[in-house]
């Protein structure tokens, strides 16, 4: 979804920290909101590279409505005009 809305503006990008880093700009969404996104992005990183996966409570009911906002921002959006 992040992506998508990247796209939406114009622009391609193959990080996808710098993807996360552009919400503030593509959705208006808060740091606060990207950061809990790039921290998962991470820590699913580190789960699939080096086996380990620990997240918490607080994480992961940060991480839904992170999604949440982010969906709603997303369906939100006007239509691509070409």
């Amino acid at each position: 979804m992040a992506l998508a809305a990247l796209r939406w503006h114009g622009y391609r990008s193959d990080n996808r920290y710098i993807v996360f880093q552009c919400l503030q700009h593509t959705l208006n969404l808060k740091p606060e909101v990207w950061r809990v996104l790039a921290q998962c992005h991470q820590l699913r990183n580190v789960a699939e590279y080096e086996g380990y996966l620990e997240v918490s409570d607080q994480l992961l009911a940060e991480l839904i409505n992170a999604a949440i906002l982010l969906q709603t921002k997303v369906e939100a959006m006007p239509p691509v005009h070409h």
